[in-house]
Order: C-alpha cells, then structure tokens, then sequence
C-alpha cells in the first residue's frame, strides 16, 4: 500500500497545482509510504506518491508514466494478477520498463479503457492522468480496501488516500463536519460513499470509476456483486453437492492465500486471532511464505476479550514465529487520539485502537504485509446478524410461538451481558417489526435502531440538522434493481459488506490501522474469485440451520486444529468506555468532555453527555454497561477527538519527503517561454 494525492483545475480558469501544495499533501501521507516519495506537475494536473515498496523494490516509484510519457499513474495497492495481464499486453505488443504491477494496470488503461478495471483481481486505489487530452481517471478496487477522498474546491479537484492530505493542500478549504455524514455514522456506523464525514469531501464509491474529462464528470460501476435470484434461491448457482462446494473453496482459498504471499518481493506475515479465518489463512499461507512464517496476535489482560490459547495453539502448528503484544484498558486510553487522528472519522468502539498497536508490533519485527481473515465472515455468513435475521423472519412468519422466540436464546453466547439473557426485554426488543421480516433492511434493524440512540444526545442545532436526512432510507434507497431478487441471506450479506465491512472493519479498523505503521493489509477471503464462489453457494451451505459459515468449516477440518474448529464463535472486540473513567483517565479525555469543548464542536449536547458520564461512572466492569451506552462514550469521545484535530486545529503536514522522482513539466515549459 502506499500513498496518493493529486490537485486537478477543473476549468480554464483556475491556477495550476502548486508544488508546494502536493509537497504539503505528500508530507501528510508520509506513514502510508515512508521508503520513496515522488511528483508529477504540468500546466492542469499535479501528482504525489509516497510509496510502501512491496513489489519491484528497485525500479517500481511513481509516479510512473506509459512509454510515451503522457499516461501518468499514482496507484496505491496490490494488483495480484498482474503477471499474467502483463503477458496479454505483450502480446498485444506493450512493452514494459519495469517489473512493477503499477506499470501493468497504465497499459492495461491504455489497451482495453475503462474496461480494465473489470480485469484486475486486487486491492487499489488510483488515479490516471492523461496529459494529451486533460482526462483524469480515478478507480477505487470492489470492496473499498484502499481509501480514496474528493473534494472540489476554488475550481480544483482535490484527491487523496487520506483526508489530511487535502487539508494539508489548501488552508482555505472548509473544515466542517456534515450532518448528514454524521447522522449516517450513528445509524450505520459508518459513512456510506460517496457520502464522507468532513462537509465537501466525498469519498469514491467501491468498485467505481470517475472520470473527469474537460468539464464533464461521468461516474459508472465496474463491478456488481452477483448473487442466485429467484429461480435458483433453492440451490445457488452453484449445481455440486456441499462436498463439492467444500472443495472448491479450499481450492480458491488456497489460490487466493499463495497469490498474497508470493506476488511481493518482501516477507508476508500474518495476524492471528484464535478464531476460524486467520487460523485458516495461516496454516494455508505457511505452505508459500519461504521460510517460517511470522505471526502475529493480540492479548488482552483482561480475560472476557483474550483468545491466547487458540492463537497459541495455531501458531505451534504453524511452526511459525510467534509474537503477541498484551492489552490493557490503559493502553486502549492512550492511544485512542492517534487512532482517530489516523481513522479520520467517529468511531463507536475502541477495537481499532488494539490493532493500532498490533501493526505497530508487525512492523517492529521487519515485516511490511500481513495476511489477514477478514471478509470470512461476509462472504460465508459468520457473524450472529446472519443468525439473528433467520431466526426473526422465522419467527416472524409465526409472532405467536413461543417456540420461535426461544431460539433467540441461541444468540450472542460471547457477551457477559447479552441481549437475549433477559427473555422478557429480548423479546420485546427483537420482536419489533416482525410484521416486516420481508422488508429490505430488516435483519440489520436492530443494529440500526440500538446505534441510533446515541442520537438522544445531539445537540439542537445536530437534531435540527440531522432531521433533516434519514440514513436508512436513503441506503434502502439506493440498493441495486436485482436486491429483491435475492435470497434474504443475500441481502444482509450485501448490506453488511457495503456498510460495516467496507467503511468500519476495512477502513477504521483495517487499512488506517495498519498504514499508521507502514504495514499493508492483504485479505484472501476477498480475492475475486473466491467471492463469486462463496456468492454462487446455496444460502444453506454458508448457514446451515443455526450453523454460521458451515462450509467454511468443513474446509478447515483437515487444515486447522479441531479445537479451534469445534469452538464457538467469540467476535474480535476490545474493552471499551471503561477505558477512559476513573482517577487513571488520560486529561484529554476530561478536556474534549468539557463542557467548553462540547459547546464549541456542536455535535452534542453537554448536559446530555454529562448524565452519560455520570452512569458510566458509577459502573464497576464492561459487563454492566449497556450496548448502547458503550457505543456513546466511545462515539462522543472519538467524534470530539476528531473535531479538536481536524476542524479546530490543522492536522500536522507530517514529516518532510525526500522526492525519488520529480517531473516539473510546468516548470521547463516556463523556463523555455
């Protein structure tokens, strides 16, 4: 991974990009990609890159150009069938300067257009630049792993990985939370693109392509997530029996796993959870790594979140080096302001901030990329939404059994204070708009409705503001013509993946997590491939009655410890607003909680938040606070962080870049004049 930013003049009449302004951007991109940084700048268009190197490590910097030095291309990600685009080109008789996949996808643009997007099987974000015709071309990969922001301001576009850069560009943007970016945050957790957090900066929609072209602004998808519609809910697309299925998907992992591990000229470690995804992915990935593999795991001192005996025992079958960084509340404290410095949003749980730490420990040890498990639980329904959803809409069909409702019971086992403990309250809470179990959404209501209560402690001027959008329906809004076609299953995959998992766990979570540390991210459960397969599986091969990712399952019965395989399910979380109460709490907590600090952001109401502390306060343990409560201090705290570090103040432009490539078009065009 690395790091891109760009400024385009949109018109004829606005000024050219100033190298001063793209060193700025540059700077403040430099933890994405501290080996080699670069610029390209003619009379419309300037270009930076901080590069992370991976593949090519000699001849592989950007910005990089085609062969007629009017392709320009700022790329950020990994491109893992590059090879054999790269043999197609040739034959169609392009020829190359570098070994780098960066150089594949400038003549995979300039072969097949647009079209070539739809070729790549990756993770990128990117923008190409052609100088002939004043064309920009920006294209983010299917899931959204690699971030990409817009903003139009005096006549430019601005772009960036992060959101800092463009800041850091010009000090006369507008720095603003937008209302609606926040009222979608405390619905769904997260922004959902093209919608951002900051007032004019967008982000680009995963698996799109916006092109700019002289004044015309076009916007198209390259890829569409393709599940069984009507005529084949009953078994998928898929026609083999589930032995079959559990073949192919060990097959496709398999591939997916060796293509992460050998397609970079760096050693790929791996994170290790304990659980069934990662334990997966490196007992797969030992077999590709060339010399024993390293591990890495988090360790929670407190016992309710630790996982330490499965990561332990995967690791000793891995025959692997092994390392663990341990967790405690305080640590979670203080580090939470360079999480959200780094994330660039609210978030509603600490969990980012462990493996802020973790990829911290990566990078400690030498190693640049890490495989992860991420996307398992997506692609083959693993999360106890998928469980609930079923059970609702089964009991939905009948809301008078008693019978039916009991098989909530079965649900959310992991939590010291679950939702489903108290029969009484769980029934009356999961049994709310039963009458809806066909609606879009329905399964994903009770997350809804549980964040949304954070709201009740808006400000006046947020409430005014934020009754002015409704997240939900403008994201029901906007789903795909095929969505009613598909299986309910289906369609909470297809709402998890384009909300939670692209813009909280491959974004908060993942991405800046890991590039706060120069550490790239790679995630085979998201390979292209694999995806279409695990989308093609009749809906009871993911979810075999209450079985979450059965298929799954079977696969790793002859790859991972049976222990690891038989245990039940435990969710990655951390410790959460109890990290920031009592006489240990960092002062920044007291200070962005004052009453002053609140006032001055806006976003909510001090006496509202004051009664939230004091509740929190009074508690003894994580166990005794509510779900919803949790998620309020947490969202309070990191949205006032936020707003202390980017609207209040100016975000540091970083550490200064030493430039390894340098085009200064404009400037010899002056010198000749």
């Amino acid at each position: 991974m690395c790091g891109i930013a760009g400024i385009v003049a949109l018109n004829a009449a606005a000024e050219p990009p100033s190298r001063a302004a793209l060193l700025r951007m540059a700077a403040a991109l430099s933890h994405r990609g501290p080996d080699e940084s670069g610029l390209y700048r003619d009379r419309r268009a300037g270009l930076a890159h901080t590069r992370l190197s991976v593949i090519d490590l000699s001849t592989g910097q950007q910005p990089l150009a085609d062969t007629g030095n009017t392709t320009w291309i700022v790329f950020n990600g990994e491109i893992f069938n590059y090879v054999e685009l790269r043999d197609q080109l040739i034959v169609l008789g392009h020829r190359f300067r570098t070994r780098s996949d960066t150089e594949v996808v400038v003549h995979a643009y300039r072969a097949w257009g647009v079209g070539a997007f739809e070729r790549l099987n990756g993770q990128w974000a990117l923008a190409i630049w052609d100088s002939l015709t004043g064309r920009l071309v920006l294209s983010r990969d299917r899931f959204g792993i690699c971030p990409l922001h817009l903003c139009e301001h005096a006549g430019r576009l601005h772009f960036a990985s992060e959101v800092k850069a463009i800041f850091a560009a010009d000090p006369a943007i507008p720095r603003a939370f937008d209302p609606a970016g926040v009222d979608q945050t405390f619905t769904l957790w997260t922004v959902v693109p093209p919608q951002g957090v900051f007032q004019g900066i967008q982000e680009l929609t995963p698996g799109h392509v916006r092109i700019y072209d002289n004044g015309s602004v076009r916007e198209h998808a390259f890829w569409k997530p393709c599940y069984p519609e009507s005529e084949d809910l009953a078994h998928g697309t898929f026609r083999g029996s589930l032995e079959d299925a559990v073949d192919e998907v060990r097959g496709a992992l398999q591939a997916a796993t060796a293509l992460r591990m050998v397609k970079a000229d760096v050693p790929v470690g791996c994170y290790l959870s304990g659980g069934l995804d990662s334990s997966l992915v490196a007992m797969l990935g030992r077999r590709f790594a060339g010399a024993p593999l390293q591990t890495f795991s988090l360790r929670f001192a407190d016992a309710e979140y630790d996982e330490t005996r499965y990561q332990r025992l995967v690791a000793g079958a891995s025959g692997g080096e092994h390392h663990e960084v341990m967790v405690s509340r305080g640590d979670i404290a203080d580090i939470f302001p360079d999480v959200i410095r780094h994330a660039e949003r609210p978030i509603l749980r600490t969990a980012p901030a462990p493996l802020f730490l973790l990829s911290r420990l990566v990078r400690e040890h030498g190693i640049k990329v890490v495989l992860t498990g991420e996307g398992a639980d997506e692609m083959f329904a693993g999360y106890d939404l998928f469980r609930e959803g079923k059970v609702r809409r089964f009991w939905g069909r009948q809301p008078a059994s008693a019978r039916r409702a009991r098989l909530l019971e079965r649900l959310y086992p992991y939590l010291s204070r679950s939702p489903v403990k108290q029969q009484a309250m769980a029934r009356q809470f999961f049994g709310h708009g039963l009458h809806a179990y066909s609606a879009p959404g329905f399964a994903h209501d009770t997350r809804w409705r549980t964040t949304s209560a954070i709201k009740r402690l808006f400000s006046a001027d947020m409430h005014a503001e934020a009754a002015r959008y409704n997240a939900v329906a403008d994201l029901l809004a906007r789903l795909p013509e095929e969505f009613q076609r598909w299986g309910p299953l289906a369609q909470d995959q297809y709402l998890e993946i384009r909300t939670l998992m692209s813009g909280y766990l491959l974004s908060s979570q993942g991405d800046r997590m890991l590039m706060a540390h120069s550490v790239e991210g790679r995630f085979p459960f998201l390979d292209d491939k694999l995806v279409a397969l695990a989308n093609s599986l009749p809906a009871d091969y993911k979810l075999r009655i209450l079985d979450e990712k059965h298929v799954l399952k079977r696969v790793a019965k002859s790859i991972v410890p049976e222990e690891v395989v038989a245990r039940k399910k435990q969710p990655y979380r951390a410790p959460n607003a109890l990290c920031f109460m009592g006489d240990s709490a960092p002062a920044y907590v007291r200070e962005a909680l004052s009453e002053t600090a609140l006032r001055a952001a806006n976003v909510f109401d001090p006496n509202s938040v004051a009664r939230l502390l004091d509740k929190c306060a009074a508690k003894t343990g994580d166990g005794d606070l509510s779900n919803s409560d949790n998620m309020a201090l947490v969202g309070v705290l990191s949205t006032q962080l936020l707003h202390q570090q980017f609207v209040a103040s100016r975000p540091s432009s970083g550490r200064a870049v030493d430039l390894r490539i340098d085009v200064d078009r404009l400037h010899r065009e002056e010198v000749l004049v």
